[in-house]
């Protein structure tokens, strides 16, 4: 069995609640380190694993298989380039890039050293969205012709992390819970012909957007993408309307909260949503309306991992590929130009 040492770039939340639990419990990766500015808290956490001073160190140890890009996103394009030129396979946290040219020429370094790239895009393993997915495949809805999408919070204050707040590049809501609803846009519905988008800054002393409002045109349909910091009393995250009926789901999958608790992914509750957070699911049979609540599939983001296994020692398909982490990054400038413009952008 091939073990796939792996090496990640930082320890702050996504190090140790989305990545590390799952290289350390999965029997084919292994957890060998992080780099670590100051401290030894990867070494504390898991025992057996090492800390890095730089990212140099990482690069020249041969040992190493795959390196999580999980820094700033304003390093992402630079450092997973150098764990390309490297040698290494990348994971690249989202968002995936600052621009689509810089999403394109690291697709352009991965097939030249004939590496593994993948964007971590790990909501597309969340209970809430699987269970979205399986209902419109199913066919449920009959002919889509409208959705919603929204990731909220209420977080008026401003982060303490300088990099989020500090307009540049990488910073900003769009760049920070865009990614999410425009991935999830794009798996379920396909890429779109047009983008039409609102970006705004609402809260106090902040300097960079914490709300958007994007519309995607699609032949048939629309699909509306919504985020704020503002929202204190959240709606259904999902809302999806089709000629057969519609469904509405919350997002409430419980794998970050449990994983911050310290549940290990191979708990037996692991992952599983309460009733309580059922979707809805109301259309008509037989010409009598009909609702009803729809079970949620067990979240797990071990899911992503046991592909990006696949794909590393097998061949298999790699789980979040850079082209469509690349499509991503062009439905944000489409976005950001049809705000700057107060117009529609097609999306070429």
């Amino acid at each position: 069995m091939q073990v796939v040492n792996t090496a990640l770039l930082s320890f702050g939340l996504s190090g140790r609640v989305f990545h590390a639990p799952f290289l350390n419990a999965h029997p084919e990766f292994r957890l060998a380190g992080c780099w670590e500015r100051t401290g030894r808290l990867i070494e504390s956490a898991y025992p057996g694993s090492k800390r890095y001073s730089s990212l140099e160190e990482i690069l020249i140890d041969s040992s190493i298989d795959l390196v999580v890009v999980n820094t700033p996103t304003s390093t992402h394009a630079t450092f997973a380039a150098d764990a390309l030129n490297a040698g290494k396979h990348v994971v690249v946290e989202k968002a995936f890039t600052t621009t689509a040219q810089e999403a394109s020429e690291l697709i352009t370094l991965s097939e030249k050293r004939g590496k593994v790239l993948s964007v971590y895009q790990n909501r597309r393993w969340d209970s809430d969205f699987m269970t979205v997915r399986k209902v419109i495949t199913e066919g449920h809805l009959g002919q889509l012709v409208e959705a919603t999408i929204a990731y909220e919070r209420y977080n008026p204050g401003l982060s303490p992390k300088r990099h989020r707040e500090t307009p540049g590049p990488g910073a900003g809501n769009l760049m920070d819970l865009g990614p999410h609803c425009i991935d999830e846009a794009l798996v379920l519905f396909g890429i779109p012909q047009q983008v039409f988008a609102d970006i705004r800054i609402c809260r106090d002393g902040s300097q960079v957007d914490d709300y958007f409002d994007i519309l995607l045109y699609y032949p048939s349909m629309r699909v509306r993408l919504k985020s704020s910091y503002l929202v204190r009393e959240q709606g259904p995250a999902f809302v999806i309307h089709g000629t057969n009926g519609s469904l509405t789901k919350s997002r409430s999958d419980v794998q970050q909260s449990q994983l911050m608790d310290g549940v290990r992914p191979d708990a037996p509750d692991y992952g599983a949503e309460p009733e309580s957070s059922y979707g809805l699911l109301h259309t008509s049979v037989d010409g009598k309306s009909r609702q009803q609540r729809i079970a949620s599939l067990r979240g797990n983001y071990m899911g992503y991992y046991n592909q990006l296994y696949d794909a590393i020692a097998k061949g298999g398909k790699i789980p979040v590929t850079g082209e469509e982490g690349l499509m991503v990054m062009k439905v944000i400038e489409a976005a950001r130009k049809s705000h700057e413009r107060k117009a529609v952008v097609d999306l070429n």
